[in-house]
């Protein structure tokens, strides 16, 4: 796992650790839920948690006819609404790409950081920014239905490498 203070993985990160990690707690969540986590949903939610990157629904759909036999487009939407409904992933909506959630509760209101340039995206859940956001909406009599945050810019890794000499 990342440290609690590093929501950006690092270049040394054990992606394959967290992925088992999600991949265990989706089948929990699932099995409380009483819905079955079929191979398709599975495999759906294995690429996306997969990929740092948001990842849109036709690359999800060419990695699994990368696999064999390509499903059809509505099977993927089909299993990436199911996903959602079960606060598995995440619609990023700027990017118009899917990230896999990284927090253990269930329906909850999330901030991305989002790397323009690698399109990896940062979920945090600070309470502050919940907390402005319904104070603002009561003063505003407007009700909120979906709390999310979306703020663009550019992660450490790709300003370290914007900050290094060329090489000779």
């Amino acid at each position: 796992m990342m440290p609690a203070n590093a929501i950006f993985p690092t270049p040394d990160h054990d992606h394959a650790h967290c992925l088992a990690v999600l991949m265990a707690r989706a089948e929990q969540r699932c099995a409380e839920r009483h819905v079955r986590l079929t191979p398709q949903r599975r495999r759906v939610l294995e690429i996306i948690a997969a990929s740092q990157a948001a990842i849109g629904a036709y690359d999800i759909l060419g990695r699994l006819g990368g696999e064999g036999r390509a499903p059809a487009p509505v099977s993927v939407y089909r299993a990436l609404e199911f996903l959602q409904r079960h606060d598995l992933v995440h619609r990023v909506e700027s990017l118009n790409a899917y990230v896999a959630c990284v927090t253990a509760g269930g329906r909850h209101a999330a901030q991305f950081l989002i790397c323009r340039r690698c399109r990896t995206v940062a979920e945090m859940n600070s309470p502050v920014i919940e907390e402005a956001i319904a104070t603002g909406a009561r003063s505003a009599g407007f009700s909120v239905t979906e709390p999310v945050v979306e703020v663009g810019g550019v992660c450490l890794t790709c300003s370290r490498v914007d900050r290094e000499p060329p090489a000779c």
